[in-house]
């Protein structure tokens, strides 16, 4: 079955991409718990964490690593926070975000409704940061 993330994957509904590869892609949150958030996901349809092959989970925490670098230089974040949560779409995401302190990692607090203006700009910083740390090769254009 495909899920919402399927559809942001596939071009069918529009994201803000900040990272792909042929196993893995990386995209805004529209529901930020701070400027930055974004989602790491795996091509392939795989709901629980559990489930997934150990070299995909390796590709995504790989890619969740390199993201979290670029969002703590984009952001001037003093860590970036790691989550995996799966309640929200049936499809494996690890949340990747800027923290600044332990309220940023309750994903209850995120931000229904961000602005344009502030995903636009926090992908912007973002793919500056991952082509600045040397992976411009895994930038989209889109």
């Amino acid at each position: 079955m495909a899920t919402l993330f399927s559809s942001i994957i596939a071009g069918d509904i529009p994201g803000r991409f900040v990272w792909e590869d042929d196993d893995v892609v990386a995209f805004l949150t529209i529901a930020p718990v701070t400027q930055g958030h974004t989602l790491v996901v795996p091509r392939a349809e795989i709901d629980q964490w559990q489930d997934v092959d150990p070299v995909t989970f390796g590709s995504l925490t790989n890619v969740a690593q390199t993201v979290g670098k670029a969002v703590r230089s984009a952001f001037d974040a003093p860590r970036a926070g790691l989550l995996i949560a799966g309640l929200e779409v049936p499809h494996l995401h690890l949340h990747v975000f800027p923290a600044y302190d332990m309220g940023n990692f309750d994903i209850s607090g995120a931000d229904p409704s961000p602005t344009t203006e502030s995903l636009d700009e926090a992908q912007e910083k973002i793919k500056a940061a991952l082509t600045a740390l040397g992976h411009g090769q895994h930038v989209p254009a889109r």
